[in-house]
């Protein structure tokens, strides 16, 4: 029974992570190329007021482009297609990421309800610490190749390389290291999983005790149910985010062919340094974009997929 309940998880995880990852990528590219150091800065002219002479400094700046400023950019130099990059590596990663990350927090949630107090938020932060823990392990090769290939930038009719050769050149310049740039980054945001996952735990129980007072609390879950299972995802999605977003700008950099940055911390300390603090949210709004919805839909179709295959398996035959 416990190995069917694992084969349920990862088979919904799956499902729930692949349908995500197809409406949400040309988000995700949008994000990548803003978070780059590589993003064209446009020059600007900034007036300094107030000198001992009583006249003004000029001096150069620069401005960071909006999120549809590159994708005008995008579309006129590259094309459509641009905007599906790495979707490849994505859909190969994905489905197993989700599948390995909703196993593995179904089964630390097993055990750890057998050592803390059931289903407290001990358990699910711990269980979600876990989870993401062994998926970036398991999937920083795929990632990486996904990102290289959202970095790279080719004009209309150019060849642009497919997820083999991408993986190929990476190993080849880089040897095996060279996948697992930028994994400590992703150990970083495991703190945004834990976030996310300790609001939406405390928000599921709240839409699930609505659930059982209810009128209709008898005849199983409702559209309404799962439509409160979105709100609590997307909600809980949108403030980690928000807290945790750093480490995605410095897993970029980490990721980048030829990069100045090597570690961390070296890389947190350099872009304060280089471009300011406003640098480590560049990228923010298409994130948020991209990452409510898709949450939502992802926590949601699982949530779905779990109660109609336990359902369907509960009905005798």
């Amino acid at each position: 029974m416990a190995q069917k309940d694992t084969m349920l998880h990862l088979f919904a995880g799956g499902c729930s992570g692949t349908v995500g990852a197809i409406v949400t990528c040309p988000l995700e590219v949008l994000k990548t190329r803003l978070q780059s150091s590589g993003l064209t800065l446009r020059p600007v002219l900034q007036v300094q007021l107030g000198t001992l002479n009583g006249t003004g400094v000029i001096r150069p700046g620069t401005v960071t482009p909006g999120v549809l400023q590159v994708l005008r950019s995008i579309l006129q130099n590259e094309g459509p297609r641009s905007l599906f990059r790495g979707l490849g590596p994505n859909l190969v990663g994905v489905a197993p990421s989700r599948a390995v990350y909703f196993a593995a927090y179904s089964k630390s949630k097993e055990v750890l309800n057998g050592v803390f107090v059931p289903n407290s938020g001990k358990v699910h932060m711990c269980s979600a610490g876990t989870a993401a823990f062994v998926t970036n392990t398991l999937m920083n090769p795929i990632w990486m190749v996904k990102t290289r290939m959202q970095l790279e930038k080719k004009a209309r009719g150019e060849k642009r390389m497919n997820a083999l050769q991408c993986a190929h050149y990476v190993y080849k310049t880089e040897g095996i290291r060279g996948f697992y740039r930028g994994l400590t980054a992703s150990y970083a945001g495991i703190s945004e999983t834990i976030i996310c996952f300790v609001i939406y735990e405390t928000l599921k129980k709240h839409v699930e005790k609505s659930q059982f007072t209810s009128p209709n609390s008898g005849k199983g879950k409702g559209a309404s149910d799962f439509l409160g299972l979105m709100i609590a995802a997307a909600f809980s999605k949108g403030c980690a985010s928000c807290i945790a977003y750093p480490h995605e700008v410095v897993r970029t950099r980490l990721r980048e062919e030829g990069s100045k940055y090597k570690y961390f911390f070296q890389t947190l300390r350099m872009i304060a340094a280089e471009e300011g603090y406003a640098a480590f949210y560049r990228g923010l709004v298409p994130q948020l974009i991209r990452q409510i919805p898709n949450t939502a839909i992802v926590l949601a179709t699982y949530e779905l997929l779990i109660y109609l295959m336990r359902d369907s398996a509960l009905k005798p035959v």
